[in-house]
């Protein structure tokens, strides 16, 4: 009885998303309407957009499940790699990015370097939202699956529905709406959550004092003062810190508040929210790990749910299921615009022979939609490893977008060729090394130089020849120039 009325509150819950996403959808009149809500939002929706970005299923499931296992050295990369992609946004990125008519990452490689560049930045971008937006498909259906036990492939195909619909409706104005009061659940849900669990435990002091006592670095933030550690650390803290900086999603939040303040203001108010917010639920892990031992075991990224479900009210199984949905649903919504929005304005746009109109782009961008949608619902029926889905997403533009970016912001001499360069190789690299390089945790510890080499990431080496092939790339493209440009001279002279 008790398992049927929550499913009615998540059934509720989702009816009323669509709902509001239907209302902030009458505002949606042209593409820029849909991709970043006309520049409109104030600067707490923006925030709040923004902080909506990851707090997702990485954080509330899959990150929870890590902190369990491996303490804080196993969450560097999020929340604290998530933070500081946030404040790296506003210190690099917003302000110089806000003053162009953008409405994509992609547009500005185009107006930077070359059509091109435009496409094939394109090309790296959209696939590198496959995996994110898989994750959180996965998760809601995990939700629907503790709760009912509906089969996980038709949760997926439910959730990916429901997600497609009000997204096409209203594009960034749903997702921003329906973030900012998601986001207003989440603190309400997880932190009533939060406080009854730490209450049950003792306190704050008794759950540090209970760090396990085969893990002595359990809650060590700084790495040890070995090599392979430091790197390993190192390389937490770029793959959403540095890697998440070029994706649609967090430009889209940007770019849509009112003023260029705004959108740099946004991006610090929501790193704190972040980094504060997301902490909450991995003492709710920990906490239900420690009072619940016997679920902690196996699959640990359905604990909090489960462990809500069996020892817990109804009332608290809204406030915290409220919550986990607000947070997915914000978090997969964004991830789904932000490759359609990039395949109509870059990619499919480019196939026309004369210019769109703006409703017909917009209608290119909602087709775009359903077409990420389908393909990522797929997906996630294949693949069920959350963690792991969100770390290949911010790897694949961290090696192939985040130095064209940077070296078109702050390098003038950069160019088009130095750009593609970059992508190619950084992401080919990457490839390589996941071919090549031993597995995770399989190179040991001692501090050899070709120990220290085998423990390079491949996401690594993929940014270290991102690095070189925008170097060697901008330099031959620099002296293609000029010869080109001597010979033009000599010609006219002659």
């Amino acid at each position: 009885m008790q398992n049927g009325a929550l499913l009615a509150f998540i059934i509720g819950y989702m009816v009323i998303t669509v709902w509001v996403g239907w209302l902030a959808g009458r505002r949606v009149k042209t593409a820029a309407d849909f991709a970043v809500a006309g520049k409109q939002l104030p600067l707490f929706m923006a925030a709040c957009a923004l902080f909506a970005t990851w707090f997702g299923s990485e954080t509330v499931m899959g990150a929870s499940a890590r902190f369990v296992d491996e303490g804080v050295p196993g969450i560097i990369e999020d929340p604290f790699g998530a933070a500081l992609c946030l404040v790296l946004s506003g210190l690099l990125v917003a302000k110089p990015l806000y003053k162009r008519n953008l409405l994509t990452f992609s547009d500005f490689f185009r107006i930077r370097f070359s059509k091109t560049t435009e496409v094939v930045s394109a090309l790296f971008m959209v696939p590198s939202f496959f995996s994110w937006i898989a994750a959180q498909l996965v998760a809601l259906a995990i939700i629907l699956e503790t709760v009912s036990g509906l089969d996980r492939m038709w949760g997926v195909l439910i959730c990916t529905g429901l997600v497609l619909l009000y997204t096409y409706v209203g594009g960034l104005w749903a997702v921003a709406v329906t973030d900012f009061i998601q986001t207003l659940v989440i603190l309400v849900g997880l932190v009533i959550l939060a406080v009854i669990l730490v209450g049950e435990v003792g306190g704050l002091g008794a759950l540090i004092k209970s760090a396990p006592v085969d893990k002595p670095d359990f809650f060590r933030f700084f790495p040890k003062s070995n090599p392979i550690s430091m790197i390993e650390w190192v390389a937490a803290w770029m793959t959403i810190g540095l890697g998440s900086i070029p994706q649609q999603d967090v430009f889209q939040r940007v770019m849509s508040a009112r003023t260029e303040r705004a959108s740099v203001t946004a991006c610090y108010v929501a790193a704190f929210m972040y980094l504060t917010v997301a902490f909450i639920p991995l003492v709710i892990s920990y906490s239900g790990s420690l009072l619940h031992p016997d679920l902690a075991v196996g699959d640990k990224q359905g604990l909090i749910p489960t462990m809500v479900l069996k020892y817990h009210g109804l009332g608290t199984q809204i406030l915290f299921f409220g919550a986990l949905m607000s947070a997915i649903l914000s978090t997969a919504s964004g991830a789904m615009l932000a490759p359609a929005t990039v395949i109509g304005e870059n990619l499919v746009k480019k196939l026309y022979k004369k210019e769109l109109t703006d409703a017909q782009l917009l209608r290119i961008m909602r087709l775009s939609l359903v077409g990420v949608a389908v393909f990522t619902g797929g997906m996630a029926v294949w693949r069920n490893d959350i963690y792991a889905l969100v770390s290949e997403s911010s790897a694949f533009s961290l090696v192939s977008l985040f130095v064209p970016l940077i070296a078109g912001l702050y390098w003038d001499r950069a160019n088009n060729i130095g750009a593609i360069a970059s992508m190619v190789t950084g992401f080919s690299a990457w490839i390589i090394a996941l071919w090549i390089l031993p597995g995770e945790g399989s190179v040991g510890d001692d501090s050899s130089f070709t120990s220290i080499l085998l423990s390079i990431p491949a996401m690594l080496w993929g940014f270290m020849a991102s690095i070189l092939g925008m170097v060697i790339g901008t330099l031959l493209g620099s002296n293609l120039i000029l010869r080109r440009r001597n010979r033009i001279l000599s010609e006219k002279t002659a």
